[in-house]
C-alpha cells in the first residue's frame, strides 16, 4: 500500500511538472560595473564601467530556472579621490578588464510563463557561483604596468596572487514580456569574491630595498605611492609593515544591466486523449 502512495505522488508530481512551462531562452545584455574594496571602501557608485556579456537560462518550471552567463566588465579606483585621508595620503589607484563566467539558480516571486496575459512578468531572486578573470594595473609616467608580476605587496616571485579565481554569485531582478517569444530582464547581480587582490591592495607595505632589489624600481614605485597631507601626515605613510590595504575583507563588484531575452518554446504536456 505504502508503496502504491508513493508512487501515485510521484506520478502527480511528474504530471504537474509536465504542465508547466518549459524551455530555454537566451540573449545578450549591456550594463555598468562597479567595484568595492580598498580603494572603494565607502561604496562610491560616481564611476561605472561598461559591462555586458550573454546568458541562457532554462526554465524548469514558472518558477525555478537555471542561468548560465558569460560576463565583461571593466573596473578602475582611485584614492585620490576618496573622503578618507588615509586613502588619500595612501594614493594608489589601478584599473581592471574582468572575464567572468557564472551558474545561477533562480527563483521567480510570480508565476511566469511566456505569452500568458495574466503571468508576464515577476521579480526573482537568484544565487550561485562564479569563474572569474582579472588583471589590475596601473599607470605611471604614462605607461600601464601590470601590478601582478610586480610583487607590489612584497609577494615572492612565484606565489603572487592567482588572476583567475572564484566568488559566490548573488541579486535580484524583474522580467517582463514583450511578446511570447521576448522579454526585458533587469538585473542587479553582485559577487563576493575569494580574492582581497582585486585592486593589487591587501597588507601591508613591503620593504623598500627588498623589492628594488627582486623587482625593479618601477615595482617599489607602484607599491609606495603616499604623499604627505598637509596638516594631517608628517610626510609619506610608506613604511615597511604599515597597513596599505585591509586583507580582512575580500573585494568584490557587480553589474547592473538590461537583457533582451528570446524565448525558444516550451514543452506542453498532451491533452487528455490526444494521440
Amino acid at each position: 500500500m505504502q508503496k502504491k502512495i508513493t508512487f501515485l505522488i510521484v506520478l502527480l508530481g511528474l504530471c504537474l511538472s509536465a504542465h508547466a512551462q518549459r524551455g530555454w531562452e537566451a540573449g545578450p545584455w549591456a550594463g555598468v560595473s562597479y567595484y568595492f574594496g580598498d580603494l572603494n571602501t565607502d561604496f562610491d557608485l560616481s564611476k561605472p564601467g561598461l559591462a555586458g556579456g550573454i546568458v541562457a537560462r532554462y526554465n524548469f518550471n514558472n518558477r525555478i530556472a537555471l542561468k548560465m552567463s558569460g560576463n565583461y566588465g571593466s573596473i578602475s579606483d582611485t584614492d585620490a579621490d576618496s573622503k578618507n585621508v588615509f586613502e588619500r595620503a595612501r594614493n594608489l589607484s589601478f584599473q581592471s578588464t574582468i572575464l567572468d563566467a557564472a551558474l545561477q539558480l533562480e527563483f521567480n516571486f510570480l508565476p511566469y510563463n511566456h505569452g500568458s496575459k495574466d503571468e508576464f512578468f515577476t521579480p526573482y531572486l537568484f544565487g550561485g557561483l562564479n569563474a572569474f578573470y582579472f588583471n589590475p594595473k596601473a599607470e605611471l609616467d604614462g605607461t600601464l604596468h601590470e601590478l601582478r608580476p610586480l610583487g607590489t605587496e612584497g609577494q615572492f616571485k612565484g606565489e603572487e596572487y592567482y588572476t583567475v579565481t572564484a566568488g559566490l554569485v548573488y541579486g535580484m531582478g524583474f522580467k517582463i514580456d514583450l511578446s511570447y517569444e521576448w522579454s526585458l530582464n533587469f538585473e542587479l547581480s553582485a559577487r563576493h569574491l575569494y580574492t582581497d587582490y582585486l585592486d593589487d591592495v591587501s597588507t601591508v607595505y613591503p620593504d623598500k630595498s627588498d623589492l628594488i632589489r627582486s623587482r625593479g624600481e618601477i615595482a617599489a614605485e607602484l607599491s609606495d605611492r603616499s604623499i604627505a597631507i598637509p596638516g594631517v601626515t608628517e610626510g609619506p605613510i610608506g613604511q615597511e609593515g604599515r597597513q596599505r590595504g585591509d586583507s580582512s575583507n575580500n573585494d568584490s563588484y557587480m553589474f547592473l544591466g538590461v537583457g533582451l531575452v528570446y524565448y525558444f518554446g516550451d514543452i506542453r504536456c498532451p491533452g487528455y486523449g490526444s494521440k
